[in-house]
């Protein structure tokens, strides 16, 4: 193209692409960015979910929150769209409910070994107790805080010819 002013062009799209990514709105730095943009919700699984709280509601930021039925523990399984490179977990809950000790790789809520999270499609978290040690979790909004790696995504691919299972 001759003309076109480069650096505009650039500026635009720089707008629209930080703005459909930053759903949270935080600046988390280096290209990080809130990963549940990312997470096929319809694949994701949580066992020990009450039916009136269900995990769903912890994935958004729009309201409602993840209760534990029958005791503290939750086992959360999280599968994302595209690969994924995983820096933090962030857990927003009440102080006294929500979650103490979460094993990915049996850690204290802190800071993730990010070399160990770097080619990340499906993780599964296992919120151990909370911190009041009374019978239920509460998790308001679980987020994952990373950066997605290029790759294709089969589920934006559609058949061009034939019929499915059908060899050319």
């Amino acid at each position: 193209m001759q003309g076109a002013d480069i650096n505009g062009l650039e500026a635009k799209i720089q707008k629209h692409y930080v703005a459909s990514l930053y759903e949270s709105g935080e600046d988390y730095g280096h290209g990080m960015l809130d990963l549940n943009i990312l997470i096929q919700k319809n694949q994701c699984e949580c066992l020990n979910e009450s039916n009136d709280h269900p995990m769903v509601n912890a994935l958004s930021s729009s309201g409602g929150h993840l209760v534990s039925d029958c005791d503290e523990q939750l086992i959360i399984s999280i599968t994302f769209n595209q690969l994924v490179k995983i820096s933090a977990i962030k857990f927003k809950s009440p102080p006294s409910l929500g979650p103490k000790k979460v094993s990915v790789q049996d850690l204290v809520l802190g800071q993730l070994n990010f070399v160990k999270f770097q080619n990340v499609q499906n993780m599964q978290l296992f919120v151990k107790d909370s911190h009041s040690g009374d019978e239920t979790t509460i998790i308001d909004h679980l987020a994952f805080i990373g950066s997605p790696i290029a790759t294709n995504k089969m589920d934006d691919f559609q058949r061009v010819a034939g019929k499915k299972g059908e060899n050319h």
